[in-house]
């Protein structure tokens, strides 16, 4: 069975107006960044986006934003995107907002097939109004639904024409468990390897989570706030 696309482009024809999408990546490090730029190039509009955040300025989800592709976001931060933050603020998209951990628990149900849980996460916040309360063992908790996808964007390390996945450090983040919570995954690899090349034991995401999968251009790995220490002046 093979799932492979010949490129990004390919792999994102299908994909229409409305459609709902998750991307993995945590600031810059595992972003498909093939798959958005391809998103971008499609141009469709309408788009439901649930992402841990939104990129930068100019970079990932940040160019799919500054398109106007976007019509919602389902997220966890704003802080490093100008453009999202003026774009919210102006009520030029919609956010829902969402504590990380819960953001995460909410993709794995969906994955799951679990339809809502309850967490104290958000008791007594914002994030809480308008949701159902449950007390249990004498803590209040909301009640959250899962979240699912028409597609997951995904980018692991290695992954076999079947559709396994390997993820690297801190690559890993949201990738695995998106690639369970869409009707769709597609997923684009540094290395594509032959089935039978991958270690079982090391497979993250198996092939039956994987719909279609292609070996990605070359990445540039690029700082998402450089730090440097002041430099000190020896005499």
């Amino acid at each position: 069975m093979n799932k492979t696309a010949r490129d990004a482009r390919e792999a994102v024809a299908d994909i229409q107006d409305g459609a709902a999408i998750m991307v993995g990546g945590f600031g810059l490090c595992g972003v498909p960044e093939d798959l958005v730029n391809a998103l971008r190039e499609r141009g469709v509009r309408n788009l439901t986006i649930i992402s841990n955040n939104a990129g930068v300025d100019g970079v990932g989800l940040g160019i799919v934003l500054q398109n106007r592709q976007i019509r919602k976001m389902i997220s966890t931060y704003v802080g490093e995107n100008h453009t999202f933050e003026k774009m919210l603020l102006a009520g030029e998209v919609e956010v829902e907002l969402v504590p990380q951990g819960t953001f995460s628990e909410r993709i794995r149900a969906g994955g799951a097939g679990i339809g809502a849980f309850f967490t104290p996460t958000g008791y007594g916040t914002l994030v809480a109004e308008g949701k159902e309360m449950r007390e249990f063992n004498g803590r209040m908790h909301v009640l959250e639904h899962g979240l699912t996808a028409d597609f997951a964007f995904v980018k692991a390390w290695k992954g076999d024409k079947w559709g396994n996945l390997v993820y690297r450090k801190t690559a890993r983040n949201f990738n695995p468990v998106m690639a369970t919570a869409a009707r769709v995954t597609i997923a684009e690899v540094e290395e594509l390897v032959d089935v039978g090349a991958l270690e079982p034991d090391t497979v993250h995401t198996p092939a039956i989570y994987v719909q279609r999968i292609f070996q990605a251009s070359p990445y540039e790995k690029r700082i998402e706030r450089r730090t440097v220490r002041a430099r000190t002046h020896q005499s």
